[in-house]
């Protein structure tokens, strides 16, 4: 049979193939497979899309939104801090913040510029800290710096964030919570560029409370230029009911250069970076006024005829003979008359012994009332603790008795311990606040405030001593006789000022004894003091003393108190005087 042209030979001859049942099973198994995975993927692909969209829906469309909307923070200014006359002490300036990372660095507006010309998007707008007074007013206001990691843990700043300034010391400190304000936010539309588009909303922020101290800016400025030539020492001013009208402590420091910028640059300091200010040999950082502890020397005297006359061991017509000095076994205790002049003075009763700083006097009156009367009356007029002043740091001091001792020195208590007890010198250690603290309470009348810097804080009595009038009326001639001539305080022998306005009352202020002579000497009064010097031993021989004064005027009205130390520098009529009486002249000078 012949297929013709169409169908070759090679057709005719091939065996014909056929499938066997394994091959369609293997076929088929290989669809379903395909089936199978494309609906898996799907069912995947769709759990993905309820899951993006429905489940994490509102997430997704934050992190959306973040790409287009930004949220930055309108950093709330701190508050301003004025004095008593309502003189700004701190106040804010504008200025830029730049975070990098956990660092913040404030800038000027002008250090800020050149960045923002560069297109620097790191900046944001703030306010930066300015201390006008410098130098002068320091340690009691303090200073700003950024929170430390360690600071967050503390419950004080859990709303804090690593990049907020607080206060560091001072009144900045103290007062942080009342200070600080409360930033407020601005949710702003981006583009792809990050360009801003609209504004969303704003917060404003919550500027922090102003505060008014005590502090009297002219007094506190004057108490430093009178201090100018100090090497180290303080100045404690109050009034008699425990108001703070001027702390100085020197060295000091400028404290813009913490808040300020690079470019600040600090003149008439010896210190004019934070590097010197932070490793420099005189701790400037240091506020001797409350954190430094003395030998109180001679202004001891004053807690000691307190004590006394307080537990009627003595009185008026009690006396000592003054033989220049006093023996026991091997050791002599002199007066310091006797030492430089060779000369001895008699019978000398509380008034004299205050009025000529007698030596001899007090160690026979510390042997007389005891060790455990001068340490009572001493914590009555707040020695070895705090007076809780508002600021941080302030010390406690020392005050020694027989536990004391034998804990802290390893031996029993002696007689010669007692009598140079009597003179403020020995282990007594007192800070300068407590010395102006107990010429207080001389000059109210025997109460002991709390000295505190806010002005309209509660007046707080946190002691008493149960002195008589006529106790009070003893220690005040004492130390009145001090301050006139033959007393110890020469710089302030007849003070006088020139202030017409002062009114004239024959006790308190007198006419100027020249003015009679002199038409010219008219404006001129002359002002009561009652005051105690102290000079206080302390290292080797060759170390020169503690220079001390207290004093309170006018003597029998008193309107301030005035404490002085001038450390390692001589004797505290010397050293010391004149250092107060420029105070009290920039006071009574313009008293009104």
């Amino acid at each position: 049979m012949k297929h013709g042209i169409a169908f070759p030979d090679a057709i005719r001859t091939e065996k014909i193939k056929r499938h066997t049942f394994s091959e369609n099973i293997s076929r088929g198994m290989r669809s379903q497979i395909l089936i199978l995975f494309v609906a898996l993927f799907g069912g995947i692909l769709f759990f993905r899309i309820v899951f993006l969209q429905i489940i994490r829906g509102d997430f997704y469309r934050g992190l959306s939104d973040s790409n287009r909307i930004r949220t930055s923070i309108i950093y709330a200014p701190r508050g301003v801090i004025f004095d008593r006359n309502g003189i700004p002490l701190i106040y804010n300036i504008p200025g830029f913040r730049q975070t990098i990372g956990e660092k913040t660095k404030l800038l000027t507006q002008e250090d800020a510029l050149e960045k923002i010309a560069k297109g620097d998007k790191s900046l944001f707008v703030d306010s930066l800290r300015q201390y006008p007074f410098k130098d002068a007013m320091a340690h009691v206001l303090g200073y700003v710096g950024q929170v430390d990691k360690e600071q967050l843990n503390s419950p004080l700043y859990q709303d804090y964030d690593i990049t907020d300034f607080i206060g560091k010391t001072g009144i900045e400190y103290q007062y942080e919570p009342f200070l600080k304000g409360i930033n407020g936010k601005r949710l702003v539309e981006v583009d792809a560029s990050g360009k801003e588009v609209r504004i969303l909303g704003q917060t404003d922020p919550t500027p922090g409370h102003d505060l008014l101290l005590t502090l009297d800016a002219r007094l506190q400025q004057s108490a430093y230029d009178a201090m100018k030539d100090v090497h180290k020492g303080a100045v404690v001013v109050t009034t008699p009911n425990g108001e703070v009208l001027a702390l100085m402590s020197k060295p000091s420091f400028d404290p813009n250069l913490f808040t300020l910028t690079q470019s600040y640059k600090a003149t008439n300091t010896a210190y004019p970076t934070v590097s010197a200010i932070l490793t420099g040999e005189n701790q400037p950082l240091l506020d001797r006024a409350i954190s430094g502890t003395y030998p109180p020397g001679s202004t001891f005297k004053i807690v000691m005829a307190a004590g006394a006359l307080e537990s009627k061991k003595i009185d008026g017509s009690y006396k000592v003979t003054d033989k220049g000095k006093i023996t026991i076994g091997p050791y002599s205790y002199s007066n310091w008359y006797f030492s430089q002049y060779g000369r001895t003075e008699g019978e000398v009763d509380v008034v004299k012994a205050l009025a000529r700083s007698n030596d001899i006097f007090f160690y026979e009156l510390a042997a007389k009332i005891g060790l455990s009367t001068i340490v009572e009356t001493s914590k009555n007029m707040g020695v070895g603790k705090k007076l809780g002043i508002d600021l941080p740091g302030e010390a406690s001091g020392v005050l020694p008795d027989e536990k004391w001792k034998q804990k802290n020195v390893g031996e029993e208590w002696y007689l010669g311990d007692t009598y140079i007890y009597g003179i403020g010198q020995g282990y007594l250690l007192t800070s300068p606040l407590q010395v102006n603290a107990w010429t207080q309470a001389i000059a109210n009348g025997g109460k002991l405030y709390k000295p505190h810097l806010l002005k309209n804080a509660r007046e707080e009595v946190i002691a008493k001593v149960p002195l008589s009038k006529e106790d009070i009326s003893l220690i005040r001639s004492g130390m009145i006789g001090a301050c006139d001539t033959g007393g110890t305080a020469w710089p302030l022998f007849q003070f006088r000022i020139k202030n017409s306005e002062l009114r004239i009352d024959g006790k308190n202020i007198l006419p100027d004894p020249q003015a009679s002579n002199s038409a010219a000497l008219s404006d001129y009064r002359h002002i009561s003091i009652a005051c105690k010097t102290g000079t206080a031993q302390h290292g080797t021989e060759e170390t020169l003393p503690h220079a001390w004064i207290t004093l309170y005027a006018p003597a029998y009205d008193p309107q301030i108190i005035i404490t002085v130390l001038n450390e390692s520098s001589g004797e505290g009529s010397s050293e010391a005087g004149p250092i107060a009486k420029k105070i009290l002249e920039s006071y009574f000078g313009n008293l009104h």
